[in-house]
């Protein structure tokens, strides 16, 4: 199947770009801050003992080597520093989770970055049906999912397109000003095969009195079907804080209540995604088990209506460095590295979307900017940017002109952003899963090749943090974006 269409030039985006601090010869403002406290440090501790730079002088330049050079997209010292605190907790077994029956209060909550998170049935009035709310014991928010419709765009006519990404543009505008939203992430799942559930629709649907071979034609396709097609689990789950309102409310109904009454604020109508309907209980129990063990994706809700939220995740799992071991296979997942510096289509994603032999699940987080700290951000931007151009001119007599170009795109930023345009902090995250540790190379080839037919989106294992990754795919409640 051909994943390459033509778009026309009014559906090109561009505009991303990384924040970039200016220090000292390739070092951050604050790594240069500190080189230059501990060189301080060392040159008066010399007036007292001038034989300890034979020793302290090698390793502060080792530091400062590690700090400027690249690894992966990161900077050598983040990226070997993170490598040293993976093995200390191999070590300690902190990267094993096993589930047992403990004498202990949370004994059975989920594990890792799930940890928190509880999960409430809650009555919306809007729908006079039962929801699923995530609450974080933590922090106080809550995480409300919506069910979408899965559906493209890939046809439809040029105006309709533009006119359902304006539509985005308000919902991203309305969001950045509301205090009470900190973070949403939209989620695809590709789960390979349609299973029983697929069956069970088509017989419910099916009309007893159909001419004979119009049913035999349906049975054969029931039965071929799940060796051919995929089931497509799109959702959006946003994070709300119900004591950022001007009136903090204090029981935690209340509290749900001012979640669910924020989260219906949100107009997606208009923006080409069909709402299928809110989450309820049993949905996110059925999308988080599912995750963890693949093969109950397509198992029908009341085997998942007696679940406990600390039985949806997996009974045992071993988080190591480029994968993540747990119930129903083992799984890798991939964070972005960078975006395409030229105008990309808006339909960049279609070979990740694409089915393949594997169970993929695809997450867009973001948190939008307050109009105010967008702009506070990008004019630093502009100050970062001219500064490193200035600083190698004085160096090599001009600036680069890569330089050049990210200044002119930082000034371009700036201009959208004056115009009315938003900032968002966003990333993407990739999540594969094989069955066995077997079938794990061919999985991850899989998703190399999918992430090179984007032609220009570079993406990395996520080293160290692939259990904190892979929840980062769930409605949880856990957005990576959302800090304290």
């Amino acid at each position: 199947m051909s994943t390459q269409h033509e778009v026309p030039r009014q559906l090109m985006v561009d505009g991303f770009r990384v924040r970039q601090s200016f220090g000292f010869g390739g070092l951050s403002k604050n790594g240069t801050m500190t080189a230059t406290v501990v060189l301080v440090a060392q040159g008066m501790a010399a007036m007292q003992a001038p034989a300890m730079l034979l020793v302290t002088l090698p390793v502060t330049f080792m530091v400062l080597l590690l700090a400027v050079s690249r690894r992966h997209g990161m900077s050598a010292l983040a990226y070997y520093w993170a490598r040293f605190a993976w093995r200390r907790a191999t070590r300690l077994d902190a990267n094993a989770y096993r589930r047992v029956l403990l004498p202990h209060p949370y004994a059975l909550d989920l594990p890792g970055v799930g940890a928190s998170s509880t999960l409430i049935k809650a009555y919306d009035p809007t729908t006079g049906k039962h929801i699923g709310v995530v609450h974080d014991r933590g922090s106080g928010r809550m995480t409300i999912t919506t069910l979408l419709a899965p559906g493209g765009s890939l046809m439809a006519p040029t105006g309709t397109v533009q006119s359902s990404l304006r539509t985005w543009s308000s919902v991203l505008d309305a969001m950045s000003t509301d205090e009470q939203i900190k973070g949403a992430s939209v989620t695809i799942q590709i789960t390979p095969g349609a299973g029983e559930a697929l069956g069970d629709d088509v017989k419910a649907r099916t009309d007893p009195y159909a001419p004979k071979l119009a049913r035999q034609v349906v049975d054969e396709l029931v039965r071929t079907t799940p060796h051919a097609t995929a089931s497509v689990a799109p959702w959006m789950s946003v994070t709300v804080d119900p004591a950022a309102s001007a009136n903090p409310p204090v029981e935690l109904p209340d509290q749900v209540a001012e979640a669910l009454k924020v989260v219906d604020g949100i107009d997606l109508s208009g923006t080409g995604t069909d709402i299928e309907r809110r989450a309820t209980d049993v949905d996110l129990r059925r999308l988080v088990r599912a995750a963890y063990d693949p093969d109950v994706f397509h198992a029908r809700d009341r085997e998942f209506e007696e679940l406990s939220w600390s039985e949806c995740g997996p009974q045992a799992a071993d988080d190591d460095w480029e994968s993540y071991a747990h119930d129903g296979g083992v799984s890798t997942s991939w964070v972005l590295r960078e975006m395409p510096r030229r105008p990309i289509p808006y339909s960049v994603l279609l070979p990740l979307l694409a089915p393949g032999r594997y169970q993929r699940r695809i997450t867009l987080a973001y948190r939008v900017l307050d109009p105010y700290e967008g702009e506070r951000v990008l004019e630093r931007e502009i100050s970062h940017a001219h500064n490193r151009a200035q600083a190698t001119a004085e160096v090599k007599g001009r600036a680069k002109w890569s330089q050049r170009a990210d200044t002119e795109r930082a000034e371009k930023a700036a201009a959208q952003v004056a115009g009315g345009a938003q900032v968002v902090d966003w990333t993407l995250m990739v999540t594969v899963t094989a069955r066995s540790t077997a079938e794990l190379p061919a999985a991850r080839q899989e998703l190399e090749r999918a992430i090179k037919a984007t032609r220009g989106i570079r993406m990395r294992p996520a080293y160290g943090a692939q259990a904190a990754v892979f929840a980062a795919g769930l409605p949880l409640g856990y957005n990576p974006l959302v800090k304290d």
